[in-house]
């Protein structure tokens, strides 16, 4: 079944009595990564598996998303390793472009400067220093989590090698007129000063106002609604839709624009909805993306009226006013002038805010450059479509085409310091110079480089192939590139995982970077609910992992893990997982005590007991189905079936059964030694990938083994014993009777009680001492009167409860129960049997009641048969 590292046989004494996860977590890690367990040689002729990890902000500290992706990769290479494979999970952090500049201009900011006053070289050190010295903390938390990645190899999205990558691939782009620089609308953020991604946006429900406003007067006027008043002033057409018969005589002419004294043309464009509002609605190409469409079919001027700080700067009473006072004093001009028709306050409705300062985001018409994505989504959709690249769960494949399939041009520059400059130099008489890496920018009186940088996820989108070396052919890219998984949230499927499946297409002739996406779902509250420092619900990982341990906090992870779907989280839960951990060490400490051993082949089937036979046949399913689950992503799945596996089937039921063997001593203890050694040796095997620390320290102790990390994983030897399966089958049914009708009796765990077992021809014969011992039954002796008698499974137990408990106090104090349960009934029916009461009362009311009653006759059920199975008074 496994290949033993070690000829051993250890004893309880190499560990302590209890496990304590901050003793062993720290040095097991720093020795894994001394002796190079994680390192990844592109020299091997072992077959390739590779990972990169979604590169976290530089900024960043570990939060539970990180925790449970990590702990998701980590298992999966960590097993690919003790497969046999040369296994790469690459590591690295993200520049993280607005969130570090942001961070380091705070920190100016209490020394009372900005980064005006450093000046951009200069500003750019401080932040370079700002990273050497307080970057990079997540570095060390995830060693706290174990993950096992190549720190040798670690990469950032600003090293010289990967600003090499960007540099490339821009100049191939914008040689092959994929890059352009144009005029459109973006979001920007007048906190920030920069143009941001639609991931940097965070939409939320505010409270504002809708204002309807009257253009133009009698037979011409027309009626438009909008939440931003102050726009208007930017106004330059009124549209309509064409079919529309209500404004067909007024289009092509001419509406005056309140408060400013223009003239605006009335446009038909079938983009209007005439069943909303009233049908009219204004267009401000400047300040709105669809606005800014219209405003391209019919030929309409872009008037900006406001500045990067969204301040007014249209002439008149309004300039310099922020854009919300001017809102009031536009509504309040126009109200003055009894053009306001309606006003709604407030107003609920979906507004934009940065991610990083929570400014309201403010559509804005600027000069930037962009990616003309059309052929390199395309080739995207395509890979997925023709099955090169999989997406597991296969339902998200959906929501991947509707977004590769309807990419707008992706807007590239940012107006930052901190990020790779766009390699643009533009000259005194309007030329423009697209510069490679290796090659020399011009230089001379009235030449300057681009001010802009880039979009941070334009780098990281580069990330498989970029840490692989690229754009130099480098060993280490022949050897793991295309990555074998990518395993990221389903909620940057479309912004980081459509990048680099445009980018790697484009840059690797055609290879994929990945052969499956593996989506996963957010880590949420118990309640099911989103983790937010404002909701008082957010639990800093550390804590749980110094207080349970990092496998407590990674099996929680992993056995929450169904593909795509949310993950809840609560402290109880890492509390049980904490509970495996110590029953895992418990368990193997007492099968060390009695000589569990690794040493020498498993004996012949025919020198095994059926409950030896029984846990072989099971273990080889167990590894059977959790390949399956590995292969399958089904990590919820892998790590139920292992706690079922090692706290039912060995430590609840194997050790147990096994106990009376091992307390006899003699040859058939040694058989069985033997197997409960390579039970556990399987077991902590197939354990190590999702908990690896307690997982290590009792391998090395039952094996002599060198380390986990790079032993063999478990195979499936093929061995069944259906019959053993069946026997051990009826142990189980037998004894988890005769424990509910003791629980019923009210009988103690230890107490014992004489019985007699008739067993007949059921083959329970030769598992009679260990059903005794288990269920606490005395031989019966002299004077032994069978007060109850229970039939399973084809036997018979008949026990002695007359010394056990006082059956007159035990009668009445039934009866009351009973009595109550029977109260609780009645009253219960009545209530549903009531129509005018069911016609008034909430469904969860009715639906609470029903519950009542259905525990009511449990409780009727389970008290009569207590009554019946009660020796006579």
């Amino acid at each position: 079944m496994t290949e033993n590292s070690a000829q051993h046989h250890a004893t309880a004494p190499d560990l302590p009595t209890q496990y304590a996860p901050a003793d062993v977590e720290g040095q097991l890690y720093e020795r894994w990564v001394e002796r190079g367990y994680f390192d990844a040689d592109a020299g091997s002729d072992k077959p390739a598996y590779t990972v990169v990890i979604p590169p976290p902000n530089v900024t960043g500290s570990l939060h539970l998303g990180h925790a449970f992706e990590h702990t998701l990769i980590d298992a999966l290479t960590r097993r690919k390793r003790m497969q046999g494979y040369e296994t790469l999970w690459q590591p690295g952090m993200d520049h993280a472009g607005i969130a570090t500049q942001n961070v380091v201009e705070r920190e100016l900011a209490k020394e009372g400067k900005s980064r005006h006053d450093l000046g951009r070289e200069a500003f750019v050190e401080r932040v370079w220093q700002w990273k050497g010295e307080s970057g990079g903390q997540i570095s060390g938390q995830m060693r706290r989590l174990g993950d096992g990645v190549a720190w040798s190899r670690e990469r950032f999205t600003m090293d010289e090698g990967l600003s090499k990558a960007v540099q490339t691939i821009f100049k191939k782009l914008y040689d092959d007129e994929l890059i352009y620089r144009a005029e459109r609308i973006i979001n920007w953020c007048p906190r920030c000063l920069t143009a941001i991604s639609d991931i940097e946006v965070e939409y939320q429900e505010d409270d504002g106002e809708l204002v309807s406003i009257r253009y133009g007067d009698g037979d011409a006027a027309l009626v438009v609604a909008t939440t931003r008043a102050e726009t208007m002033l930017g106004d330059t057409a009124v549209a309509v839709h064409p079919d529309d018969e209500r404004y067909k005589h007024l289009v092509g002419t001419e509406v005056e624009l309140p408060l400013t004294g223009r003239r605006i043309p009335v446009v038909a464009d079938e983009h209007v909805d005439p069943s909303f509002g009233t049908g009219a609605v204004k267009v401000t190409p400047a300040h709105d993306p669809n606005d800014f469409e219209i405003g391209r079919r019919h030929g309409l001027a872009n008037l900006s009226v406001m500045d990067e700080r969204a301040v007014i700067t249209a002439h008149g009473p309004f300039q310099g006013l922020d854009r919300l006072e001017a809102r009031s004093a536009v509504v309040a001009a126009l109200r003055a002038e009894g053009r306001i028709v309606a006003e709604k306050r407030p107003y609920k409705h979906s507004v934009g805010h940065c991610s990083r300062c929570k400014t309201t985001i403010e559509p804005r018409l600027s000069m930037q450059w962009w990616v003309k994505v059309g052929p390199l989504a395309q080739a995207a959709g395509d890979a997925v479509r023709d099955g090169r690249v999989a997406i597991h769960p296969q339902e998200m494949e959906k929501r991947y085409f509707d977004w590769v399939d309807n990419l707008h041009d992706w807007c590239i520059s940012r107006q930052l310091w901190w990020g790779h400059r766009i390699p643009v130099w533009y000259g005194p008489e309007g030329e423009v110079v697209c510069v490679g890496p290796d090659e020399e920018p011009p230089s001379g009186e009235g030449w300057h480089q681009d001010t802009d940088v880039l979009d941070t996820w334009f780098s990281s989108g580069l990330w498989p192939f970029s840490t692989m070396g690229w754009p130099e052919q480098t060993p280490e890219l022949a050897k793991f590139y295309p990555n074998a998984v990518l395993v990221t949230g389903y909620d940057i499927l479309f912004f980081w995982v459509a990048r680099m499946m445009m980018f790697g297409l484009y840059a690797m002739d055609g290879q994929v970077p990945f052969h499956t996406i593996a989506l996963h779902g957010m880590v949420r509250d118990q309640f099911g609910k989103k983790m937010s420092k404002s909701f008082g619900n957010a639990v800093n990982p550390l804590d749980w992992m110094d207080k349970y341990g990092s496998d407590a906090l990674r099996f929680t992870l992993a056995r929450g893990a169904n593909p795509g779907i949310d993950v809840p989280i609560g402290e109880d839960w890492v509390q049980a997982s904490r509970n495996f951990a110590n029953k895992i060490w418990n368990a193997t400490r007492f099968a060390l005590m009695n000589g569990a051993t690794v040493e020498g082949p498993l004996p012949e089937p025919e020198r095994l007991t059926a409950t030896d036979r029984w846990i072989l046949s099971r273990l080889n399913t167990t590894v059977a189905e959790v390949d399956a689950l590995y292969e399958d992503f089904q990590f919820a799945k892998l790590s139920d079936a292992l706690f079922h596996f090692a706290w039912d089937e060995v430590f609840d039921w194997y050790v147990e059964l096994s106990k009376t063997v091992f307390f006899a001593g003699g040859e058939q203890a040694k058989v069985s030694a033997r197997v409960l050694g390579e039970v556990l040796d399987v077991t902590l095997r197939l354990l190590h990938p999702v908990v690896p620390f307690v997982t290590e320290k009792l391998w090395t102790a039952l094996t002599g083994g060198e380390s986990l990390v790079v032993a063999d994983w478990p195979r499936d030897s093929g061995f069944r014993d259906q019959a053993a399966e069946r026997e051990i089958a009826l142990v189980q049914q037998l004894v988890t009777e005769v424990r509910r009708f003791r629980k019923d009796q009210g009988l103690k765990d230890g107490q014992k009680v004489p019985a007699r077992l008739e067993l007949g021809d059921t083959g329970l014969a030769p598992h009679e001492a260990a059903v005794r011992q288990l269920l606490r039954l005395q031989p019966e002796g002299e004077g032994f009167s069978a007060t109850a008698s229970l039939p399973v499974a084809g036997a018979t137990v008949a026990i002695d409860l007359s010394g056990a408990i006082d059956v007159a106090a035990e009668r009445k104090r039934l009866a009351k129960d009973l009595a109550a349960a029977e109260k609780e009934k009645a009253q219960a029916n009545a209530k549903l049997g009531n129509e005018a009461f069911l016609a008034k009362a909430p469904d969860q009311v009715v639906e609470k009641i029903r519950t009542r009653l259905a525990t009511a006759d449990e409780d009727i059920a389970r008290i009569t048969r207590q009554l019946e199975n009660l020796p006579a008074a």
